[in-house]
């Protein structure tokens, strides 16, 4: 039976964080973090460097930014602590703590309403403060790692609780909710009128395949190309492949960072959303966006400001539709920008994504992941149907 528990973003750091550890403490969603990575109390429970737990554990763990030797990945004694890697997926900051289960609970679900708390113990790496700065909101007391790789929550759970190796995200906008469902769907949303929409159909059948880098446990889409009010920007063949030997390129799903774009990409887009956008009255740029427009000359529709759509042309025909909501993000009472960021030379590093395609551009959509046929699909904005993240139910 899937297992449901609610989201939020937080207003100051702009991050979601997911309300897990007994209920009532927040985690923040990282969706390519490797695994879950909390405070520990000073006495705690610890595995044995030699043990098969601690061995199957470690198995696999990409080193992404964070490098050891093989000095740090052994044992001078086999009752020595079972090392762990957390990272600050904000900063890269990294550590080298120990392994050990943390009590986590939830509501068991049965797609429309939450049924019964359940309690489960993943395994997980203890923290140091050092990892606890100001890139984390102030409550947070970890993170939740939400990879395709073993040791991700949504893996663990599966396992637990003997379900299906899927997950589903709804990441809300400010101000509102949203849910992550364990072991997959049904998903029902409440919609205005008072009706009950079940979007797990759609989501099952239009899957398509995301790809992989073996340095980190992040989810690729492969993107063919992108339009702007229908009108295709024009891109070299092969400008958003990846390389998945040195995870040069791609499009990466991200839930910490901002959405950025490579230069080359980004300001072909650029030049097409303001030619196609050029009779609204701009307003002066906002640090650190680029383009900015009068919201007073815009008119709001169920999607968000009325501006030219974008829409990401993706495998099997699909396209993802980034409308006003999602493309335009509101800076003060009187201006709007374009949302997207470049990434710069100076921001670039080797093995650097070309697409960093950040939650905003998915708030308000229900994102599927399916680990074991590594896939991936998504609905439209709900605002489209006329609901949003916010609809779950979480009343007992």
């Amino acid at each position: 039976m899937p297992i449901l528990a609610r989201l939020n973003k937080d207003p100051t750091t702009t991050l979601y964080t997911i309300t897990i550890k007994h209920g009532i403490l927040p985690l923040v969603v990282d969706l390519s973090g490797p695994l879950y990575w909390s405070r520990c109390p000073p006495v705690h429970r610890t595995i044995p460097c030699h043990s098969d737990v601690c061995q199957t554990f470690n198995q696999g763990i990409p080193p992404g930014t964070c490098t050891f030797t093989e000095a740090h990945l052994k044992c001078a004694n086999p009752n020595d602590p079972c090392p762990t890697y957390p990272e600050n997926p904000i900063t890269g900051e990294c550590a080298i703590t120990d392994a050990t289960t943390f009590t986590l609970s939830a509501n068991a679900t049965d797609g429309e309403n939450p049924l019964f708390p359940v309690t489960f113990m993943p395994l997980g790496a203890c923290s140091i403060e050092v990892l606890f700065t100001d890139s984390l909101p102030a409550n947070t007391w970890g993170v939740a790692g939400m990879s395709r790789l073993p040791q991700s929550l949504p893996t663990q759970v599966a396992l637990m609780f003997k379900m299906a190796k899927q997950f589903a995200l709804c990441l809300p906008r400010s101000g509102g909710t949203g849910a992550a469902i364990f072991g997959g769907g049904p998903f029902h949303l409440m919609a205005s009128p008072a009706t009950s929409i079940d979007l797990t159909e759609d989501l099952r059948q239009n899957q398509i395949p995301f790809l992989k880098y073996s340095n980190n446990g992040g989810y690729y889409l492969h993107v063919n190309g992108i339009n702007v009010n229908g009108e295709p920007v024009p891109f070299p063949p092969g400008t958003f492949d990846l390389n998945a030997g040195t995870g040069e390129g791609g499009v990466m799903l991200s839930t910490t960072l901002t959405q950025k774009l490579r230069s080359d990409i980004y300001r072909a887009l650029f030049n097409a959303f303001d030619a196609a956008t050029s009779g609204i009255p701009r307003a002066p740029a906002v640090h650190p966006f680029e383009m900015c427009y009068q919201s007073s000359a815009l008119a709001v529709t169920r999607l968000g400001y009325a501006v030219a759509n974008i829409e990401l042309l993706l495998d099997n025909g699909r396209t993802w539709l980034i409308p006003g909501g999602s493309s335009l993000v509101q800076v003060n009472d009187q201006t709007v920008c374009f949302a997207f960021l470049e990434m710069t030379t100076v921001s670039r590093v080797p093995g650097s994504p070309a697409v960093l395609f950040g939650g905003y551009q998915f708030e308000d959509y229900l994102l599927f992941f399916d680990l074991d046929k590594e896939t991936f699909s998504f609905s439209g904005p709900l605002a489209g149907i006329r609901t949003s993240c916010s609809n779950f139910n979480f009343t007992m």
